[in-house]
């Protein structure tokens, strides 16, 4: 269905938000339409998450999102971490308020054709803390994917907080057609143990995986063009390979990707030139053959 069509005018009869469940009320069935018809305007839907905290989630889902975007595809971002939302930070957002038409949220608009929504636009004070638990998550997560007026999207990406938990698992049970996952890690064994059950969780959800971003692959140096492997290399291609899924390529360090996130600009877009964005950009490309392969 797309955009400007309502459930009822839909010829998909495979649709199964067309008939009311059984065990469902009247209300909850007009919901569940509501919502079906913002995601079915949603060409393809990416949710990047990773068993570990502190792997540089946030950043891989806004320089995947730019990337996107830089080659002319419309993007949505969807915030998911309630506790610790980084996304109006990376993009220079922060203290934007979405507007309201009544029935709908208007997400924040980073450039031209990058949309945002996340709970720290919601919230009076960044310093505010969300203390919830898991039903008022839930229930916060799938408001924004049946309330924000998305309009007609190539790509929407959901930015997870570490963990396989309620944020993730109400994607999966929410949205039927999900079309991938990226996956997230550092090399070092440490984050590799935890992050291998975002895999399992993937597997197991029906989430099909696009690949594993191996980020903080080795510092680069620079005044030279020494690599330093800092965290170690090679963990998360050693990771897909034994878990039988892509990879989808290393990121280094650079010294620009915290200037990147101080200025509030992705790096393929701050310096496009850098390691960092060419690193990127191949990875989207690997995402985008994925998507092609599944599709055909």
């Amino acid at each position: 269905m797309t955009e400007g069509k309502t459930c009822s005018s839909c010829s998909d009869d495979s649709c199964t938000s067309k008939a009311k469940r059984p065990d469902e009320s009247v209300e909850e069935h007009s919901e569940r339409q509501k919502l079906e018809q913002r995601m079915c305007a949603i060409k393809n839907k990416i949710i990047v998450l990773s068993g570990k905290g502190g792997v540089g989630k946030s950043t891989a889902s806004v320089n995947i999102a730019a990337a996107l975007a830089r080659e002319g595809h419309s993007v949505g971002i969807m915030d998911i971490d309630i506790h610790g939302p980084s996304i109006p930070k990376l993009l220079n957002l922060e203290g934007q308020r979405p507007k309201s038409t009544g029935e709908a949220l208007l997400p924040i608009k980073y450039k031209d054709n990058i949309k945002v929504i996340s709970i720290a636009f919601l919230l009076p004070s960044p310093d505010d803390a969300v203390i919830w638990r898991g039903p008022l998550k839930i229930g916060t997560i799938k408001q924004f994917m049946r309330d924000v007026d998305w309009g007609e999207l190539d790509y929407l990406i959901f930015d997870c907080p570490p963990g396989t938990g309620d944020e993730p698992l109400t994607v999966a049970q929410t949205i039927p057609n999900v079309t991938g996952a990226v996956v997230v890690t550092t090399p070092e064994s440490l984050a590799i143990v935890d992050v291998r059950k975002s895999i399992t969780f993937c597997n197991k959800v029906d989430f099909p995986v696009f690949g594993v971003i191996e980020n903080m692959s080795g510092f680069a140096c620079p005044g030279c063009d020494k690599v330093y492997d800092i965290f170690g290399s090679g963990g998360g291609q050693k990771m897909a390979e034994d878990m039988n899924v892509p990879f989808l390529g290393k990121v280094p360090i650079e010294l620009e990707v915290r200037d990147a996130a101080e200025k509030g600009e992705p790096m393929v877009l701050a310096y496009p030139e850098s390691k960092t964005a060419k690193a990127f950009a191949d990875i989207v490309i690997k995402i985008k053959e994925n998507i092609a392969k599944a599709k055909a």
